[in-house]
This record gives structure tokens, C-alpha cells and sequence, in this order.
């Protein structure tokens, strides 16, 4: 990947590295301990510049998706060609953002794999992947599945401010209340929110600037 080394000399992105170490290499995330459910893999992406930002997605109104019109971090459901779930995440990034993270990213490392939290949606596991790319990395509508792209400064997400809750109604089941952020008028919410939390907590402020 071309730009990893200068994108190594961010003292951020590197702390986050650090506190992503892992003994087992992102490559090599391991699938059999998940057993029969189908495997998607996400990116978490990191752009450099004096706020760090975060790439969100917002996903088309679809029938059938159970993730229709929600904010979500670039990603899909593991293909064939894919030898691994860090080639998912890559692929998947490329084809919804034009974001090209084989050229352009660094790998950061990885958080634990998370399932939904409830049995209305599929059996799936996810497993997402941190990168960082350059400042003025440029990221856009690339799929008729994402309807808008943005990049978040983390900041943002850490301001107490836009901190709430959402009010979720599954078909014909009592409305249920889940932890969200609000951000310009889009809700963050379920495993997207889940994620960023974790990426919280495993880094705390490794990448924020000094």
C-alpha cells in the first residue's frame, strides 16, 4: 500500500495501530469460532488532517433489506473470490465509496466480531476492520445500495451533545428503545453504533490530536 508510510508518521494513526495490536495479523481473522452464519466483514475508516474524521454511509431504501435507509460503515456480506474478510472489507469499501483502500489505506487492525442484538435480524457476523487514509481522501456514491456518503469528525461522536435515543418498530412487535447519536439530522444507531463504541473503547484518545 503506497501510502503507508507517510501515513505512518500521523502520531494518531499510529497510537491507534498500537492499541488495535493484535497477536494474529487482521489477514487472518479467524471465521471458525462463528459456526453456520453468514460472515460480513466493514471498514472503519480513519482520514487523516487536523480533525480525524470517520467515512459513514447512508443506505438506500430497499425492500427486503433489513439495514434499508440506516447509517452504516462501508460493507457487505463475504463473496467467494474473497480470501479473506480483510478482502471483503477492502472490496466492498472500493465498489460503495470509490475509496480505494488497497492503494490508498493503511490497515489499523481489527475489533471483535459483534452480532445482532436481536433474533428479527439474519444470522450474520460481522467483522470490522480500522484503515487510515490520507488527508483530502475523497469518497462518493459508487453503488444504487448507498444514497449519500460523509465523513464525521470523531469529535463529533464524542460530544455528549448528540448523544440520545431512538424508538425502533419491527413489524407488528412493540417499538424498542436503542442508544444513538444524531448528526446533522441522520440517526447513528444499532451495530454501527456498537462498532464506533467499541472503537472507543479500545483506543480511547489515540486519535485525537494533540
Amino acid at each position: 500500500m503506497s501510502n503507508q508510510e507517510p501515513l505512518l508518521l500521523d502520531d494518531r494513526l499510529a497510537s491507534v495501530k498500537e492499541a488495535l495490536a493484535h497477536p494474529e495479523p487482521a489477514e487472518a481473522f479467524s471465521e471458525e469460532t462463528h459456526g453456520d452464519r453468514t460472515h460480513a466483514a466493514v471498514s472503519l475508516i480513519l482520514r487523516a488532517g487536523a480533525e480525524m474524521e470517520v467515512l459513514f454511509i447512508k443506505r438506500a431504501v430497499a425492500e427486503g433489506d433489513p439495514w434499508s435507509g440506516q447509517m452504516a460503515l462501508p460493507g457487505g456480506r463475504k463473496d467467494q473470490a474473497d480470501s479473506t474478510l480483510l478482502d471483503t472489507a477492502v472490496r466492498e469499501t472500493l465498489e460503495e465509496t470509490s475509496v480505494s483502500l488497497a492503494e490508498e489505506g493503511l490497515p489499523l487492525g481489527r475489533i471483535e466480531p459483534l452480532v445482532p442484538a436481536t433474533v428479527r435480524l439474519p444470522p450474520i457476523t460481522i467483522f470490522p476492520f480500522v484503515f487510515g487514509v490520507p488527508e483530502g481522501t475523497e469518497a462518493r456514491v459508487a453503488s444504487r445500495e448507498v444514497d449519500e456518503v460523509l465523513w464525521v469528525p470523531l469529535n463529533t461522536l464524542t460530544d455528549p451533545e448528540i448523544s440520545g435515543t431512538v424508538e425502533i418498530t419491527y413489524r407488528d412487535s412493540p417499538a424498542r428503545t436503542f442508544p444513538c447519536w444524531r448528526v446533522d439530522g441522520r440517526v447513528v444507531w444499532g451495530l454501527t453504533y456498537r462498532i464506533l463504541n467499541r472503537f472507543f473503547d479500545a483506543t480511547g484518545e489515540a486519535w485525537a490530536s494533540t
